[in-house]
């Protein structure tokens, strides 16, 4: 992260989902390092994580549940980062369904009834994702019509206006951190970053696309950042704010890039051995103005210093 303090958390009850994901552990990491009293939901018991004041095991899948561990927990600010669908083998609609868009309705209404009155920040900050824009062409933009055409895509959104919804109705301070592509240490083994670090530890070369796609890649120390000022911000009704760089960079050249830092021979990057998937995302530029304004800075670490950080902590060095 960019060794930021936020005092502000500091002996506030913060509950966490998704703890034990990606970009949920690192938001644990840093609400622990600035002295928030942390409180994560976590899906299997016996889960231990460093610094972490209670943790909760609840099945989020249950309807009911996501109201339950806020009543437990009373938290001032909750972080929604539980979800389902981007690991390629979570493919049950029922599921992206509650877990997309039931629990973050239910967090929403279990928010506004039981919120501290003494916080000045965020009631609830929700993770989105760039696939609720799906399809949607130009420059990417909060007002832009989104245009998802998957199933993470359609859910996610379905969740975004859910909490929209009771924001507008109880005056629930909320946020959606419309996130794009997070990498950094924990990411799930199967994607781009892990990938290319797996070859370099193997010598081996690496079956790609042709990596024309072009991506927002955003480091998870910026992200985290990033959603800790979105909690920090006592505006009301702040809705959808895109969580990114705002530079475009082709998944060939995050790669190339990539590759030079880690020690991967560009040799190795087997472009075009691969055929496109039809799930992928290609869009236009990211729009980041309104996060610049509410959360400054955006984030801004480089390719060679977050996938150098990356590499670092997942090889001890």
């Amino acid at each position: 992260m960019s060794g930021a303090a936020f005092p502000d958390y500091r002996g506030r009850r913060v509950l966490v989902t998704g703890a034990s994901g990606f970009i949920g552990g690192h938001v644990v990491a840093a609400l622990v390092k600035h002295g928030a009293e942390v409180c994560a939901v976590a899906r299997r018991k016996g889960l231990r994580l460093t610094g972490v004041d209670q943790v909760i095991t609840a099945d989020l899948g249950r309807p009911g549940s996501a109201r339950i561990v806020v009543e437990r927990a009373r938290p001032a600010i909750t972080f929604h980062l539980a979800g389902y669908g981007v690991d390629p083998t979570e493919r049950e609609s029922a599921l992206a369904e509650r877990l997309n868009t039931g629990v973050a309705a239910e967090l929403a209404e279990a928010c506004a009834t039981s919120r501290d009155g003494g916080w000045q920040g965020q009631h609830l900050v929700n993770t989105g994702s760039a696939l609720e824009y799906g399809v949607a062409t130009g420059d990417l933009i909060e007002s832009t019509i989104p245009q998802p055409t998957t199933r993470y895509g359609m859910t996610k959104l379905a969740g975004t206006r859910a909490i929209e919804l009771v924001a507008l109705r109880d005056g629930l301070r909320a946020v959606t951190a419309r996130l794009f592509t997070v990498y950094g240490p924990g990411e799930h083994p199967g994607r781009l970053l892990p990938s290319l670090l797996q070859a370099a530890r193997e010598g081996a070369s690496l079956q790609l696309t042709g990596g024309a796609q072009r991506r927002d890649f955003t480091w998870v120390g910026d992200v985290v950042d990033s959603l800790l000022r979105l909690g920090l911000s006592s505006a009301p009704a702040l809705g959808v704010v895109n969580t990114a760089t705002g530079v475009l960079t082709s998944v060939r050249e995050f790669a190339e890039r990539a590759a030079d830092v880690i020690a991967l021979p560009r040799s190795a990057l087997g472009f075009g051995s691969l055929p496109p998937r039809s799930s992928e995302m290609s869009h236009d530029a990211v729009n980041i103005d309104r996060l610049r304004a509410v959360a400054p800075p955006a984030p801004a670490t480089s390719i060679e210093v977050g996938v150098g950080l990356t590499y670092r902590a997942v090889s001890g060095r």
